[in-house]
């Protein structure tokens, strides 16, 4: 293999591929085109591991990938059927609009394959950067995009390192569970979303300093990490609620998660304030609207989308990762213990 030195501005083409995988250029052209069937023959298999060494991709638009040659933002998140993933695009959408710039979605589930082909996708069609709202704790698709100087910003999640521009899900955490311990309640359950997201961590984390604080113990069997979906929510309220002793409180780290515990304790002839107590996260519009309106933390959008456009353009000064503080929302679904 001949080793080719990519400047930082250098854009690889299929004369770099060809050279370091020592076949022509009209065979990596075959082997690289999308729409012709996938050779599995070594040489094919040779040629797209140098590609992806060397960072090459396809232009479809046939222009450079020069930094502010489209003026266009690529933004992933997982599912724009996720209200909180919806209300972030619209976010960023605003941002960008603001700035000069046009934001396109692409979306990939909580798969990273997909998430990174969808990602590759966004940076074929020439976008400027992109900001991802994806990111998992042991996702190697963030530092694959510092490593090949690819301008981009997580949004929401973080993996520590890449420039964030998320909510403060500690503090929140600790809003949501210090109002619950306000109002009188002690056994408190907690549903952490998944463990590979940074937002779950947090937020869990945050409930767990306010319940130490409080010198009040959580069990493990009262800590569930599971989905963000509503059937997660009512997976893990049917656990918590059909015990002999369940929780007088649920602290749900997001919204849908808390519509799935208030839809098992309706069912289950218990009411939502009455007899459980339940705080949300996120505070999507859908919650004030609840026939038992959802006490939530809310995520500034707005604020999380402007940091993170800015920290996208920045020259890499800006700070690397910054926090956009929460405000909780108490509603009807939380009342004293015992009212």
């Amino acid at each position: 293999m001949v080793d080719i030195e990519v400047g930082e501005r250098h854009v690889v083409t299929l004369k770099d591929v060809a050279l370091a995988s020592g076949v022509s250029i009209s065979t990596v052209s075959r082997v690289l085109d999308d729409r012709t069937p996938r050779s599995t023959s070594a040489t094919a298999t040779r040629v797209r591991a140098v590609a992806e060494e060397l960072g090459y991709r396809r232009n479809l638009s046939a222009s450079s990938l020069r930094r502010g040659a489209t003026a266009t933002i690529g933004v992933l998140v997982p599912r724009l059927t996720d209200a909180v993933m919806a209300l972030m695009f619209e976010a960023v959408e605003r941002a960008s609009h603001r700035r000069g710039y046009f934001a396109v979605v692409a979306t990939c589930g909580d798969d990273a394959d997909e998430e990174r082909r969808a990602t590759e996708t966004l940076l074929d069609r020439g976008v400027d950067g992109v900001v991802l709202a994806t990111a998992r704790l042991d996702d190697a698709l963030p530092a694959s995009l510092r490593d090949r100087g690819i301008p981009h910003v997580l949004a929401l999640r973080t993996d520590d390192v890449s420039p964030s521009a998320v909510g403060d899900d500690e503090t929140g955490g600790y809003l949501a569970v210090r109002h619950l311990l306000d109002l009188g309640h002690r056994d408190i359950a907690i549903l952490t979303g998944p463990w590979f997201t940074s937002s779950g961590r947090d937020r869990r984390a945050g409930a767990e300093r306010a319940l130490r604080e409080a010198g009040v113990d959580l069990p493990e069997e009262r800590v569930l990490a599971v989905g963000y979906g509503i059937d997660h929510g009512i997976d893990a309220a049917r656990r918590l609620l059909d015990a002999e002793r369940p929780p007088t409180a649920v602290f749900a780290a997001n919204d849908n998660l808390a519509v799935g515990v208030s839809t098992v304790a309706q069912s289950l002839g218990m009411a939502a304030g009455r007899d459980l107590s339940i705080v949300g996260y996120n505070d999507i519009p859908l919650v004030s609207r609840l026939p038992v309106p959802l006490t939530s933390v809310r995520t500034h959008f707005d604020r999380v989308a402007e940091i993170a456009l800015d920290l996208l353009l920045a020259d890499g000064s800006a700070p690397r990762i910054e926090r956009v503080m929460p405000t909780l929302i108490p509603r009807s679904s939380t009342a004293p213990l015992g009212r």
